[in-house]
């Protein structure tokens, strides 16, 4: 009987992923930590409460200067949970002064967490978007996903995010949802969902949110365990390759993207960085984001096997399906 280590490390030639080149940077990406107060079954990052990484001081610094020197758009905070850092809310606080979008991806359940209680209120004051995960709008689904709980939780959070007029129709706080499978498949029609889930969290909890995103389940760290323990790692591999859709790939976000990890390493997308796939290019730190003339348009994008998750279908990014259904 093969053992789910070696089904996992089993060699298999894919078909070598296509050149991707940069276009115009506008979105930084940062991980402040990998600690978080869940462990999501899904979990690219193998985030959890145990987890002790977190980003120095010295970097989060960094931070701002390059947005300005840049005249980037967005910085989008990921973790882990990115409100745990104790710097989170200064970063928030100095970046939104600069008139640079921050965007929070928030699990919902930090906002009941305790020491937590202004948060909403904190992330409303600076008119951040928050892009919440909630994989379904059934408790059974997310709670097998998320852990016990979690749903209630999430509701609450939703409902504290609406009250302040997050998700309203007539109000410009942002609040998109993203739906995840829970299993080794390809999500459905981003719209069609949408839809539904509109729906569900109306009619049943009077939930409003902005937009739904649908993000495909990366093969690496937590769920790729998982796969390999089911021995279903190697056919969910050949699913994502089998659905490759070439239209996706001038908009694959690795594009327009950089990621920094906690320890302010440069890679091209938040995959590559857990793969500690690195970048190309020379620029290898954050700091080195300050001392150099930035020639990242036409630089060469470091690619493999797992690119295959954002170009399957629809296509998948941290901004949704980079498709509408046909």
């Amino acid at each position: 009987m093969v053992s789910a280590v070696e089904l996992k490390n089993e060699a298999i030639q894919y078909p070598v992923f296509p050149d991707l080149r940069r276009d115009e940077l506008r979105t930084l990406q940062v991980n402040l930590g990998y600690r978080c107060n869940q462990s999501c079954a899904h979990c690219h990052v193998n985030a959890g409460p145990n987890r002790k990484e977190m980003m120095e001081p010295a970097i989060i610094d960094l931070i701002p200067r390059v947005l300005l020197r840049h005249k980037l758009p967005c910085l989008d905070l990921t973790g882990g949970a990115p409100e745990l850092h104790p710097r989170f809310r200064d970063l928030v606080s100095e970046v939104r002064k600069l008139d640079v979008e921050v965007i929070d991806r928030c699990n919902l359940t930090i906002l009941s967490e305790p020491g937590q209680q202004d948060l909403a209120a904190f992330l409303a004051d600076h008119q951040v978007t928050v892009v919440a995960s909630l994989p379904c709008y059934q408790a059974e689904n997310v709670d097998q996903q998320r852990g016990k709980g979690v749903f209630e939780r999430s509701l609450f959070g939703l409902r504290q995010l609406n009250q302040l007029g997050y998700g309203q129709p007539d109000h410009s706080l942002v609040l998109n949802l993203v739906f995840n499978p829970q299993g080794a498949q390809l999500p459905p029609p981003q719209a069609e969902l949408e839809a539904a889930y509109r729906k569900e969290l109306d009619e049943r909890y009077g939930i409003q949110f902005t937009s739904l995103f649908t993000l495909a389940n990366m093969p690496i760290k937590r769920f790729a365990d998982q796969l390999a323990f089911k021995g279903e790692l190697n056919s969910y591999q050949h699913l994502l390759v089998a659905s490759h859709n070439s239209e996706n790939l001038s908009t694959v976000m690795c594009r327009s993207l950089l990621s920094v990890d906690w320890q302010g390493n440069l890679f091209d997308c938040d995959f590559n960085q857990q793969l500690r796939l690195q970048p190309k290019g020379q620029l290898l730190h954050l700091s080195d984001l300050l001392s150099s003339h930035f020639p990242m348009a036409g630089q060469s994008i470091s690619v493999d096997s797992h690119c295959y998750g954002c170009t399957a279908g629809h296509g998948s990014s941290c901004g949704g399906a980079l498709q509408s259904a046909d």
